[in-house]
């Protein structure tokens, strides 16, 4: 079992930038842990959870949704264990609560929310018009 915090929300004007911390922890994740996928998702009133980014631990390889594709990063540093949502030009509709996952795979980033089995608290982004 992997337990993921994270932090960094806020409230931001649009055209800002904030970044998203989700910290994991968990006798079964370490900084040499093979084979998980981390993903970061958002949920806005209303709206089903939909995915954002997703990076696998090992290889650092990434996916992004196309609605932040060249506005968001996404990045982990092994050593602190934790992964990282760097997002530039926000925009007011990616107002919501961002949610960390963490899911054991050998494949390539997962971008399905089903599929994860660790989730974090969440974390809410706000951003003014």
């Amino acid at each position: 079992q992997v337990q993921l915090v994270e932090s960094g929300g806020g409230l931001v004007q649009a055209g800002g930038s904030l970044r998203l911390s989700c910290a994991a922890s968990g006798r079964t994740f370490s900084r040499y842990s093979m084979g998980y996928s981390m993903g970061w998702f958002r949920q806005a009133p209303g709206k089903e959870r939909e995915f954002v980014a997703a990076i696998t631990w090992s290889a650092g390889s990434t996916y992004y949704a196309d609605s932040v594709r060249g506005r968001f990063t996404i990045s982990r540093d092994p050593a602190k264990k934790t992964v990282y949502l760097r997002m530039n030009s926000l925009k007011p509709e990616d107002t919501a609560v961002y949610y960390c996952a963490a899911v054991q795979t050998f494949g390539g980033p997962v971008v399905v929310a089903t599929e994860y089995d660790n989730w974090g608290q969440g974390t809410q982004v706000t951003v003014s018009s």
